[in-house]
């Protein structure tokens, strides 16, 4: 930041950002601090105090422009365009959040409690879905009929995706605190939620989550073998355990492995119909190449491409599914080989700030960035990253990655 300011940024700002996680699971709230931080950016901006001479402001620079130019270029061709030029203007709001980010936590020594901040949050919700397990309720209301909900409630059922992409914050803190004996029972603390919860991409990014872990932890092949192992035992007792007393559980086991069967139907069944949705989505692709339907505009373009009987088609609003759920084809028929190659261009220059940094801020990027691993890893389905909802956890999270790359030792101003 501005290396002229003489004051350091207060304890409310760090808490302002906190906040934000914090209310995620309750409707929109999560936007109130969200807009706080974003009105503080801009007065940061306004007064001098952001300069783009930091590391952190660079990359969230580049990161932006090319979340948002992509968004931008696709409302050429777009389908709804009123969605699309609503979606293009709202997002604005996330550079300048990620410029308060990085004011308040450019103290370095701010991080440790950070991490087990938000970690302390996420173990809550973990905690929470362990109640809901044991007796069907939670701070959410009761358990959807089918999944563990936890607090984010049976109508919302995010839970499974949220505690996986957060779970290297969990893990990070329990290893600081406890070592390595800590984070294998944080690890084994997540999973029951996050496999009963029902959200097999969840799955998926956990396993993920873990792996990526143990190599960081041990760097040679041997010891990386042994804690997946480790971490391989851990979940199939979990697993057996969820099979023997969850049929929730197990109705989602014997849906993945129909997929075995090898026949197209067989797959698009293991997958809810996702193989549908990713025809359709190539379809939307091929007819708008250069700038895609636009963001948002997947469920309004939907029926135009899909085939003939889709169950995802609504007749009477005209409209079919929301969104691709894979991440590289939603960037693709939203906004076209354009968009790609932003997108692209982001994750090398976010890769590149994480190869040149220095070890003391990789290790305080760590947890956002295995976060955004998880959140991001292309052979996995997903939420839609131009929606309000997840769109606003994945620039939370870029936040934090950029904040935590371009701190100072602390004290620094």
């Amino acid at each position: 930041m501005n290396p002229n300011a003489t004051d350091r940024a207060p304890a409310w700002a760090a808490l302002l950002v906190l906040a934000v996680l914090v209310l995620l699971p309750i409707g929109r709230s999560a936007e109130v601090p969200l807009a706080l931080g974003a009105i503080g950016g801009l007065v940061l901006l306004v007064r001098g105090r952001v300069s783009i001479d930091d590391t952190g402001v660079r990359l969230a620079l580049v990161l932006f422009a090319a979340y948002w130019l992509a968004a931008l270029a696709s409302g050429a061709g777009a389908t709804a365009p009123g969605k699309t030029w609503s979606t293009v203007a709202t997002t604005v709001r996330f550079l300048p959040f990620a410029l308060f980010a990085m004011w308040a936590l450019r103290d370095a020594g701010r991080w440790p409690a950070l991490v087990a901040a938000a970690a302390g949050v996420v173990a809550l919700w973990a905690l929470d879905a362990w109640v809901q397990m044991a007796t069907g309720y939670s701070l959410g209301g009761a358990a959807e009929r089918e999944r563990v909900s936890g607090i984010f409630g049976a109508g919302n059922l995010k839970l499974g995706p949220v505690l996986a992409t957060l779970a290297p914050f969990v893990l990070l803190a329990a290893r600081a605190q406890w070592g390595m004996r800590g984070l294998v029972v944080a690890y084994m603390f997540l999973a029951p939620p996050i496999l009963l919860a029902g959200s097999r991409a969840a799955w998926l990014s956990y396993a993920l989550v873990g792996v990526l872990l143990a190599w960081h932890e041990t760097r040679r092949p041997s010891r990386f073998l042994a804690v997946c192992g480790v971490f391989a035992l851990g979940l199939g007792a979990v697993g057996a355990v969820a099979l023997h007393d969850s049929t929730r559980f197990g109705a989602r086991i014997e849906r993945s492995l129909r997929a075995l069967q090898g026949t197209e139907a067989a797959v698009d069944e293991a997958s809810a119909g996702r193989l549908r949705i990713w025809r359709t989505a190539l379809a939307m692709s091929a007819a708008h190449p250069l700038t895609g339907v636009g963001v948002r505009g997947f469920r309004y373009a939907y029926p135009d491409y899909a085939a003939a009987g889709d169950q995802f088609v609504d007749t009477a609003s005209d409209t079919g599914a929301s969104h691709a759920h894979q991440i590289v084809l939603e960037v693709l028929s939203e906004t076209g080989i354009i968009g790609l190659l932003l997108w692209l261009a982001g994750a090398y220059a976010a890769l590149r700030a994480w190869r040149g940094a220095d070890a003391a801020a990789r290790e305080r990027a760590l947890a956002p960035g295995l976060a955004l691993v998880s959140m991001c890893f292309p052979l996995n389905t997903h939420l839609a990253f131009y929606s309000a909802w997840w769109g606003l956890l994945f620039w939370w999270l870029l936040a934090l990655y950029c904040a935590a790359l371009g701190a100072r030792g602390a004290g620094a101003r």
